[in-house]
């Protein structure tokens, strides 16, 4: 607050301090960082930016301290500090303040801003699937046809679990992921379990996401053969 208040009137914590105020980082940065309407000499315990581009939207309030906003937050830090954005990022959603429509505003009006590029590639992650489930095990069952590997068992119950995709001979399995279908608490206990039940029963499982899918597919599959190679290598040991 010390640092806002004598950057004069209008000013804002912003860039690396706003993220920590946030709550998106748990690094405290000095100097501390401010973004003024009319930017002084930066100091050795005040870092100042330019508020030139700031609108009404990107001005808020946390903790009654004058801060960016959310998605302004973001921005900055990914001019400042892309090697943590991705982390800021899941923060953000862990803490329900990841509004994508807000930061796709902010973007949309920021074009040639520094961060913007960096922001809008690691937004990807975290934007709806693309695939409903059932139109993800299609999409897998069409690249693994098209890859000429053998055709896996789908939704078929072993051990006691459903597998997505399963090669018996290989007791190799492959389970399709969606955050959406395993993002609750309880599936993630779940998703454990059943791992672990497949280990002890002697079958190998990997996941593969709806996000890699539709991005790398022809990665998925070359990563799919090799796992299938070596999961029959080490049976025959």
């Amino acid at each position: 607050m010390a640092a806002v208040l004598s950057c004069g009137e209008e000013a804002l914590l912003s860039h690396r301090s706003a993220a920590w105020l946030w709550g998106l980082t748990k690094r405290f940065y000095v100097p501390v960082e401010v973004t003024a309407v009319s930017p002084r000499l930066t100091r050795d315990e005040i870092r100042v930016h330019s508020a030139v581009a700031l609108a009404t939207l990107d001005r808020a309030s946390h903790e009654d301290i004058p801060v960016t906003a959310m998605p302004r937050t973001l921005l900055d830090f990914a001019a400042v500090d892309p090697q943590y954005l991705g982390q800021a990022l899941d923060n953000a959603r862990r803490l329900g303040l990841l509004d994508l429509i807000a930061i796709d505003e902010l973007i949309s009006r920021s074009r040639g801003f520094r961060g913007v590029a960096r922001l809008r590639t690691a937004l990807e992650i975290h934007r709806p699937a693309v695939f409903t489930r059932s139109g993800l095990e299609r999409r897998f069952l069409e690249l693994v046809r098209r890859a000429r590997l053998p055709q896996p068992s789908t939704n078929v119950f072993v051990e006691g679990h459903e597998l997505d995709a399963y090669w018996p001979d290989a007791r190799f399995a492959v389970e399709l992921d969606t955050y959406d279908y395993h993002g609750s608490p309880a599936a993630f206990e779940e998703d454990r379990v059943r791992q672990e039940n497949l280990k002890l029963a002697g079958i190998e499982m990997v996941r593969v996401t709806g996000f890699r899918v539709n991005r790398e597919p022809a990665a998925v599959t070359r990563r799919i053969r090799r796992l299938l190679i070596q999961r029959v290598a080490d049976l025959k040991r």
